[in-house]
């Protein structure tokens, strides 16, 4: 017990629950049992543990968590509340009072829960969790209840936007939006907005000018504001599932801290993603950058040959970086790259092509929409379109070594970056299979079996040494690099499709 506390999972796990004298022997154990770190902890609120003794014990381990910690894992712990045998337990109480005691964490918790009300088996116990926040918070009421009315306001939007797009041409609906928001009702409501993404933001004044909606097939909304120091962007949508984007920002959001942590900041960008109700939600708007699309697309003469221009992005950075700039901006490019390379990678991301591939004016390259995760990919009349672990294309290798075929100090240190941060993720393997077990409960459909987790498992290599989980990785790696041709021709099939459509 005492040389292996985290062994206590597997004791539960063999427990006989219908033996009195089993349950009691437990019991005891467990009022002696050492404080497990919350690593390890965070697997007891699994549903296989549903004894209320075991999960006293968990809230015992995890009331050392700081707010930042225990912001990390928000997300999972309102989803393992629905584990729960009672409405007035630990855990409920262990949220709300770090909530009541933390604006921040209070907020997430209101949208976490409120996110969900309008599932019938969860609503009442999610609903009297918020009555319980909102009461013993009331400084905090007036200032959510504001942002629920934007939220409404923009789905009636939303919902004018895509009545009026079947009707219209795209000019002539995006002037009858314009006309909408300038109502006084519409001004009002979306006007001085704490924003939902983020609670030290306050949307202040909308830009009508600069709000428009975007081509998908939902119309997302994309609103501009002027706040007191610079323009904050949000894109709100309406139909889409945005839960699993959520999951996987805050994935990216861990990695960046645990890099961070061992000295490696790899230029992750985790933008604001939050689910608000069903199927809707807001994303951040990442100012000052574009697609790999648009850049290869821009600096082309053809679609067909867009794809293979290696020389488009790093043109593209010069253009906005000149001079002395553009080492810097390699230097960011590098890294993200290298980070997100390695992201992709562990957490099995699908789905990637040159429009969810995102470079900001500053060098940082990162990745958007998740709608595929755990190796779940797309395929095509059978055959699987993502036949790479990762996105490594000659162009990216071309910026990598600056422009130079023969720079290959550059891009070993970029091989060196990824697997530095490989090894990392590793070590800290338990810690995303935990959480990603947890959110099992969320009836995510990428993610409703242990089956699923397979593959996170596999990628972080777990139960495996340090060096076997570095060779393979390593063979990964080279297969990434080998294969980069399938990406681009797969990106340019992707460019047809969409020019075509």
């Amino acid at each position: 017990m005492q040389r292996y506390p985290e062994s206590l999972p597997k004791l539960l796990l063999i427990t006989k629950w219908n033996k009195h004298e089993d349950v009691a022997q437990m019991v005891g154990l467990l009022r002696k049992w050492p404080e497990l770190p919350a690593i390890h902890a965070l697997e007891l609120l699994d549903y296989s543990f549903p004894d209320p003794h075991v999960r006293s014990f968990t809230i015992r381990c995890l009331r050392n968590l700081r707010d930042d910690e225990l912001f990390q894992y928000l997300l999972q712990l309102v989803q393992v509340l629905k584990y729960e045998s009672y409405l007035d337990c630990d855990l409920t109480c262990f949220l709300l009072k770090r909530a009541l005691a933390n604006k921040k964490i209070g907020h997430f918790l209101f949208w976490h829960l409120r996110s969900e009300m309008h599932v019938p088996s969860v609503s009442l116990r999610f609903g009297l969790i918020l009555e319980a926040y909102c009461r013993g918070s009331i400084f905090h009421i007036k200032s959510l209840m504001k942002q629920n009315e934007a939220l409404n306001k923009m789905k009636a939007l939303n919902d004018f936007v895509k009545s009026g797009s079947q009707k219209a041409t795209r000019i002539q609906t995006t002037e009858d939006m314009k006309v909408c928001i300038k109502q006084d009702t519409y001004m009002e409501a979306l006007s001085d907005v704490v924003s939902p993404l983020n609670p030290s933001i306050v949307l202040c004044e909308l830009c009508t000018d600069k709000c428009k909606f975007m081509d998908s097939k939902m119309k997302p909304l994309w609103l501009m504001y002027k706040n007191k120091y610079d323009h904050v962007g949000i894109i709100f949508k309406n139909g889409d599932d945005l839960r699993q984007d959520m999951l996987t920002l805050q994935m990216i959001q861990l990695m960046d801290v645990l890099w961070k942590t061992e000295g490696l900041d790899l230029r992750m960008l985790p933008y604001g993603c939050l689910s608000t109700g069903n199927k809707t939600g807001l994303i951040e708007v990442v100012k000052n950058s574009d697609t790999i699309a648009n850049i290869q697309r821009n600096n082309s003469n053809s679609a067909a040959t867009a794809a293979f221009n290696k020389d488009a992005l790093l043109n593209w950075l010069k253009s906005k970086n000149p001079g002395d700039k553009l080492d810097q901006a390699i230097e960011e490019f590098t890294l993200s790259c290298a980070g997100y390379c390695v992201a992709t990678y562990v957490l099995g991301i699908g789905d990637r092509h040159s429009d969810n591939i995102m470079i900001r004016e500053t060098g940082q390259l990162f990745h958007i929409d998740f709608g595929h995760f755990l190796g779940n990919f797309k395929s095509k009349f059978g055959i699987n379109r993502e036949r790479v672990p990762f996105i490594l294309t000659y162009d990216f290798v071309h910026v990598i070594q600056e422009g130079r075929t023969n720079n290959s100090e550059k891009f070993e240190r970029f091989r060196e970056c990824c697997e530095q941060a490989y090894k990392i993720l590793c070590r800290n393997g338990t810690l995303f299979v935990n959480l990603f077990a947890l959110m099992k409960a969320a009836g995510l459909p990428e993610l409703s079996s242990s089956k699923d987790i397979q593959y996170l498992k596999d990628s972080l290599a777990l139960g495996k040494s340090e060096e076997e989980a570095l060779k393979n990785f390593k063979v990964k790696f080279n297969e990434a690099l080998r294969e980069s041709w399938k990406t681009k021709v797969n990106w340019m099939m992707h460019t047809f499709a969409k020019d075509n459509r």
